[in-house]
């Protein structure tokens, strides 16, 4: 395949499991390799382990690139609902004598394995059943392909380079199982030929498939794609990336507060590069990515520099791009969008103080629900008789100012000024007014998100406490 022809591929999970980050990366891949040359992206769900393929897998895969925004140009396609397909295919190569009927058992097949093991053998099924001249009655067999016994397999991967296998060391692999269902290794070729796949992506724990699979291409008179095989993903400790490293699924990440830029930006930055640069947008990445730039060697997930990359999406990304995502968390916790701050406002004034959505909602709820009580250790220190002055004084001003955040500062200091004394006298009681607690952005900002109405509302409770305490103390 020369440099310019469109590239065709597929992401083809199987829906057994959430969609997880290594799985996501390899969807970006395919996704970025099609955008760039012009071609197609397809999805396909390879759903054929029926014990283990579920509805809710399903969804959580298609719920998860939607997220991402990896958008198929075809599917998705369900390998249960192509198996006429598949049927056929199996009915060529057995009337072409290049697939067979085994009836081995399953104790027959563990004695060879066992055997094989003793002698230091890598386990091959020995093709008894390739000339059978009396089937036995009564046993539903397999389908096995027969495979080649000479020769070598050879490749040349569009990450890895030139990669070879002896077919020797390839045995007669299980096509189709005693339920009539196509093994992976099968379904996946006729899948890929009847979609015009020209070149596969995917992990390198598939690379011992590849070999089988070209053999298989061979055997129905066509060519093979091409293949690209991405490495493992390892964790912070440098383990390979799992369940005990935490979020590994993508829509987890979702929960925890990133944003699916900074994801995939994230994603595409383990094991490829260009230069030293660090940000890349969406048409960027469309722009710059080749497959063959992928770094051969594993990536390790590094946390910290995830949360970087999503402050800085916090920080430089369009309003209009920001917040659905706010609006969805701050759903997900039982908040009000439209009960507060426009989200552009919220993440203009937060970004620089979070790194996450989730630190953002969590610091901003006294913007869209109000509390019932004061910090009892910030309204011990800060809501005394002595704030009560400054604090009725600015709510006077606070009536008709502008509401901006120029206009409120503006307020604030001339109140202090006007009693003569240092911001921090009425700043800080004005702060746990409004908050419930001592910590927010900066207290221009804090009055202009928390809005004229609901300002004023809570001065008046502040004041009524300081009245309260004063009364219990006297």
């Amino acid at each position: 395949m020369s440099d310019s022809t469109p590239i065709r591929t597929r992401f083809a999970p199987s829906p057994t499991g959430f969609l997880h980050i290594g799985g996501a990366r390899t969807a970006l891949f395919c996704w970025l390799a099609a955008r760039s040359s012009g071609g197609e992206f397809i999805l396909r769900i390879e759903d054929t382990d029926r014990e283990r393929s579920t509805s809710e897998s399903v969804q959580a895969i298609l719920d998860g690139l939607e997220w991402l925004e990896l958008d198929p140009d075809e599917g998705p396609f369900y390998q249960s609902q192509r198996m006429p397909l598949y049927q056929a295919a199996v009915e060529r190569l057995l009337d072409e004598g290049k697939a067979y009927r085994c009836y081995c058992s399953r104790e027959r097949l563990e004695k060879l394995r066992e055997d094989a093991m003793a002698r230091g053998e890598k386990p091959r099924y020995d093709g008894h059943c390739r000339h059978l001249d009396e089937p036995p009655k009564g046993i539903e067999p397999v389908i096995r392909f027969r495979n080649p016994d000479s020769g070598i397999v050879a490749f040349k991967d569009r990450v890895r380079g030139p990669i070879e296998f002896d077919n020797r060391e390839l045995d007669d692999l299980v096509i189709q199982r005693t339920d009539g269902s196509p093994t992976y290794n099968f379904a996946v070729v006729v899948d890929d030929l009847d979609m015009r796949i020209n070149l596969v992506i995917r992990g390198d724990d598939h690379i011992n498939n590849t070999p089988r699979q070209i053999n298989l291409y061979h055997a129905l008179d066509a060519e093979p794609p091409e293949f690209a095989h991405v490495p493992m993903i390892l964790g912070d400790d440098g383990a390979r990336l799992s369940k005990r490293h935490g979020a590994v699924g993508v829509l987890a990440w979702r929960e925890l507060g990133y944003l699916p830029d900074a994801m995939v930006n994230y994603l595409a930055r383990l094991g490829w590069s260009h230069g030293d640069r660090e940000q890349f947008g969406r048409d960027d990445l469309v722009e710059l990515f080749r497959i063959e730039d992928v770094n051969r060697k594993a990536s390790r997930f590094d946390t910290e520099k995830l949360n970087w990359l999503n402050q800085h999406y916090l920080r430089t990304a369009p309003a209009a791009r920001v917040a659905p995502e706010l609006d969805w968390h701050l759903r997900r916790i039982g908040l009000d969008p439209a009960g507060g701050p426009a989200a552009a406002d919220l993440v203009r004034v937060q970004a620089d103080r979070c790194e996450t959505l989730v630190e953002i909602v969590e610091q901003s709820r006294p913007f869209y629900a109000d509390f019932d009580e004061f910090e009892p250790g910030a309204a011990k220190k800060h809501l005394r008789p002595v704030a009560a002055e400054p604090l009725k004084a600015l709510r006077d001003r606070l009536v008709d100012v502008e509401w901006t955040p120029e206009a409120l500062g503006q307020a604030v200091h001339a109140t202090a000024e006007s009693l003569e004394i240092g911001m921090g006298k009425l700043g800080q009681p004005l702060r746990v007014a409004l908050m419930g607690h001592g910590q927010s952005p900066s207290i221009d900002q804090t009055l202009w998100l928390v809005g004229r109405d609901r300002a004023l509302a809570r001065i008046d409770k502040a004041l009524a406490f300081i009245a309260e305490r004063a009364a219990a103390s006297g």
